[in-house]
């Protein structure tokens, strides 16, 4: 549960809206949050969007593609050392 202080001139344009459409004010302070978030969650970033993706191969190794270089070296030492 959480109180939030209002200036008056919001808190009578709440009061109306809720009159209005017969809603809570506590309704419409719900709405209008999730609607906040969700708005906030569309303007990320193409990377933000993908962050957790970036980096991981099938294997789930999220250092795939700093490391494969060495991992190629030591592939192709082993091949050439028998």
């Amino acid at each position: 549960m959480i109180n939030v202080r209002v200036n008056k001139e919001l808190e009578e344009k709440l009061n109306q809206y809720s009159q209005q459409k017969n809603l809570s004010k506590s309704s419409i302070v719900k709405e209008a949050l999730a609607q906040y978030f969700k708005k906030e969650e569309m303007n990320q970033t193409p990377y933000e969007l993908g962050a957790d993706l970036f980096g991981l191969e099938g294997n789930g190794d999220a250092n795939a593609s700093s490391d494969y270089k060495k991992a190629l070296k030591q592939k192709l030492n082993e091949k050439h050392t028998h």
